[in-house]
């Protein structure tokens, strides 16, 4: 039996996954990453802990398989995507933590781009907006604040990556310094028409070319973990970031498919073929993971906070012991009571981008309790994602494609029935969870799959892909409109007025997977 190891370094965790060719599970192993928090609205992890956690969880999974180093085809990689890492290229230790996707601090450097007029030119060449999310000014940040980095730099003596990046760089012991299109793309660096990072944008943010790495298709020889790690070398064969790989291992590969993971946050792609969208509805571009050199695209839609909000209520409100029991306590009330949770703990992603927006419970009563807090929460879910893809159905209105007329969902949160339903009513089409839900994982295992000739065809893995649970819409579309525009009401109701906007402190996002 031919089987494949997945690395899936996410932002709360790393797990390894090992499947067989047939895409199912024989081995998952996971181990909690520490967060860091140095400040109000910053986020950090070590990136030895990351590399630690995901060495660790790759040797547990060939144990608990019953298997040898030497019986895995291939290895693919899929990662938390903008968190920004700083190495030396001689001794391969970072010059500071790194800085997560989350994270900020990097606000002020967004203003400065968007007041030098660069937000069109950076949308048009990376399909991005201007925000600290993404890593390019992460980058820029660590250069400017790090004693003697930017030196170091113009020496080429420092290498910066994203997760796979850093992974490739351990697992290879220094021998490759490489990324994927997907990846490259979220960095605010990358020009996704051409493949090349943009000399432009570099001059625009100070970025020493010596820094970066080399580009590669999803799909690609990436080097041979060493020997010494796993017990064999086994072939890197494919690498994308983690929304990415998801949209591949869900077998999105036609225009017009979507999916929607529900983590940490909610990442929702629609797969757009080779055709560059432009989204003129709060909506972002990004390289789709790419098997061969042509370019191909998706337009998505981030929230900042999805099932972080679980963990909000076990932490922040004590209204639960564990993220489990959140269905539970929903359940206990037949809705909302009229309550709206906006979960805004670190501003609001597409469609709104309102990065100084802050959470709030609209709607209280007398009568209302922790659960109907908690149901409103989980409904906060649902709706940030209707939100995105109501977004996507406009932009497909207005580029003339056919309307979305399915979602297929993954993600730690995807196993809560009440929430898919949920999302479903909201939506008013249907909702696909698949008999896999380790999507993110099953995408990088296929792309690894792919080039090392375990499959043949991406239509291979499309007849591969199996529903496990279909939602069917149960609301009248007039009381999901209203709902809706509740919803839409209450987020107008977080944005701060903007001679505010200075004074209040960015608050910490806690996260869940």
């Amino acid at each position: 039996m031919t089987y494949l190891l997945a690395f899936d370094q996410g932002t709360s965790s790393s797990r390894s996954v090992v499947f067989d060719r047939q895409g199912r599970i024989h081995a998952l192993a996971q181990l909690e990453l520490s967060q860091i928090y140095p400040q109000p609205g910053w986020v950090e992890h070590d990136p030895l802990d990351i590399w630690n956690t995901q060495l660790a969880t790759a040797r547990q999974a060939l144990i608990q398989a019953g298997l040898h180093a030497r019986d895995i085809h291939a290895v693919g990689i899929t990662n938390q995507r903008e968190t920004t890492v700083v190495w030396s290229r001689h001794t391969g230790k970072p010059i500071h933590n790194a800085i997560v996707w989350q994270d900020r601090r990097t606000e002020p450097l967004c203003v400065g781009l968007r007041q030098q007029g660069l937000a069109s030119t950076i949308q048009k060449k990376t399909g991005l907006v201007v925000d600290a999310y993404f890593s390019g000014t992460k980058l820029k940040w660590i250069l400017d604040h790090v004693p003697g980095a930017r030196q170091q730099a113009i020496n080429g003596d420092l290498a910066f990556g994203t997760i796979d990046s850093w992974l490739i760089w351990q697992l290879t012991h220094g021998a490759v310094h490489a990324t994927d299109v997907s990846n490259a793309s979220r960095t605010m660096l990358f020009n996704v028409h051409t493949n090349q990072w943009d000399a432009e944008l570099l001059r625009a943010l100070d970025i020493p070319t010596s820094l970066l790495p080399t580009v590669k298709p999803s799909s690609a020889a990436y080097g041979e973990v060493h020997a010494d790690l796993l017990g064999a070398g086994i072939p890197i064969g494919g690498v994308a970031g983690d929304q990415q790989s998801a949209l591949f291992g869900q077998a999105c590969f036609a225009p017009g498919m979507v999916k929607n993971t529900y983590g940490t946050g909610c990442f929702m792609l629609m797969h757009t073929g080779q055709t560059f969208q432009t989204s003129s509805n709060g909506l972002i571009t990004t390289s789709a993971a790419q098997t061969s050199t042509r370019t191909e695209f998706a337009i998505e839609g981030s929230v900042f906070v999805g099932g972080a909000v679980v963990q909000w209520l076990r932490d922040g409100l004590h209204a639960i012991s564990s993220s489990s029991e959140v269905q539970a306590l929903a359940e206990t009330v037949p809705d909302s009571g009229g309550l709206v949770v906006v979960p805004a703990f670190t501003g609001l992603g597409a469609p709104y981008w309102q990065p100084d927006a802050r959470g709030a419970i609209l709607g209280l009563s007398r009568g209302s309790s922790l659960a109907h807090i908690a149901r409103a929460s989980l409904e906060s879910i649902a709706f940030q994602s209707a939100a995105l893809l109501q977004a996507m159905q406009r932009d497909a209105v207005q580029a003339g494609t056919a309307p979305v007329t399915e979602l297929r969902v993954d993600g730690g949160a995807s196993i809560n029935n009440l929430l898919m339903q949920f999302q479903a009513d909201l939506l008013g089409i249907p909702v696909v969870r698949p008999a896999v839900t380790e999507t993110t994982a099953l995408g990088a295992a296929y792309l690894a799959g792919l080039s090392t000739g375990v499959f043949h065809s991406q239509h291979e893995l499309s007849e591969q892909w199996r529903s496990g649970h279909r939602f069917e819409p149960a609301m009248s579309p007039s009381h999901a409109a209203k709902l809706m525009a509740r919803w839409e009401h209450a987020v107008a109701q977080t944005a701060l007025p903007a001679h505010q906007v200075d004074h209040v402190p960015d608050q910490v996002v806690r996260t869940i997977d």
